[in-house]
């Protein structure tokens, strides 16, 4: 009996996404659906843990700040694998001890050079060592302002900004509402709001577009707000004068110090971090990954990240 062998032909096509796909493939529906999933993922555990109060010096202080951290991590992968679906390859989570670890270094060292210079100018003194003081509860805010906020603005809002309106509005329009986010806190000024904005906001951001992965500006976000609180025991964004390491004063007009807002509200913060982030905006446009708006993209164009 002789085998009949079929032609295979062209391999078929894929087929088409449903209409229903390309709506909540759009980046104006994933972006409220991605921010909505991360604050979940965060404020659930808050929720849970809500009735069981723990003072500023517990260990638990940097447990629950991990916890909150990783669970809106989590929701924000959940919201790249499955809202997205996005490949695995395209999350990495291999790289992140190396990436976290270079993040954290640079956090330091931005703001340990800020603080420095502030100190040549006379506006910045060390008076005494305290010790451990809340060392806890600064760790807790460090994992929790660098996971959260780093997946909110930098995963979930810049990138569909980006998908949307390219790189540059996408970068410009995530520092300003970043730096609009924090007017509400104590001892904010207009300067100080534009200050976070470029700081944070370019910096942050910036560090983002070199890698694609969020793991350097989570390391650097951590790194800048322990430092600033806990080692140099001066006000973080407005909060009430941390109690850290070291015994600090600052002393001088407040375009040096901050004032109550902080070391962040300083003009020599905003240069020495708005250095930082055109330096990587300069390595992350040589490396050709700037984006233009989606209707001047030809159909080639695939989205990083």
């Amino acid at each position: 009996m002789a085998t009949v062998i079929e032609d295979a032909g062209e391999p078929p096509e894929p087929a088409a996404p449903s209409r229903m796909r390309c709506f909540f493939a759009h980046p104006l529906v994933l972006l409220p659906i991605g921010v909505a999933m991360v604050m979940l993922g965060a404020v659930l555990p808050g929720m849970a843990l809500h009735f069981a109060p723990v003072p500023r010096t517990s260990i638990l202080q940097a447990t629950s700040g991990l916890l909150y951290g990783l669970c809106g991590l989590l929701a924000y992968f959940a919201f790249r694998r499955w809202v997205e679906r996005a490949p695995r390859a395209a999350i990495q989570p291999r790289r992140a001890l190396r990436e976290l670890a270079g993040g954290v270094l640079a956090g330091f060292a931005l703001f340990s050079l800020a603080t420095g210079v502030v100190a040549l100018l006379g506006g910045f003194a060390v008076v005494g060592l305290r010790g451990e003081g809340d060392l806890w509860y600064w760790l807790g805010v460090a994992f929790y302002s660098g996971m959260v906020e780093e997946a909110l603005f930098r995963g979930v809002i810049q990138r569909q900004l980006e998908a949307m309106f390219g790189t540059w509005a996408s970068l410009a329009t995530t520092s300003a509402f970043f730096g609009l986010a924090h007017l509400m806190n104590p001892g904010a000024t207009y300067f100080a709001a534009f200050a976070i904005a470029c700081e944070a906001g370019v910096l942050l951001g910036a560090a983002y577009l070199v890698t694609r992965r969020l793991w350097v500006p989570i390391g650097l976000h951590m790194a800048w707000n322990f430092t600033q609180g806990w080692v140099y025991s001066i006000p973080v964004s407005g909060s009430r004068p941390p109690i850290g390491l070291l015994e600090t004063r600052l002393s001088g007009p407040e375009w040096l110090t901050g004032g109550a807002f902080g070391l962040e509200a300083s003009a020599v913060a905003l240069v020495v971090a708005s250095v930082a982030g055109v330096a990587l905006l300069a390595v992350a446009h040589r490396q050709g990954g700037f984006l233009p708006p989606r209707w001047k993209r030809g159909q080639g164009v695939s989205l990083p990240g």
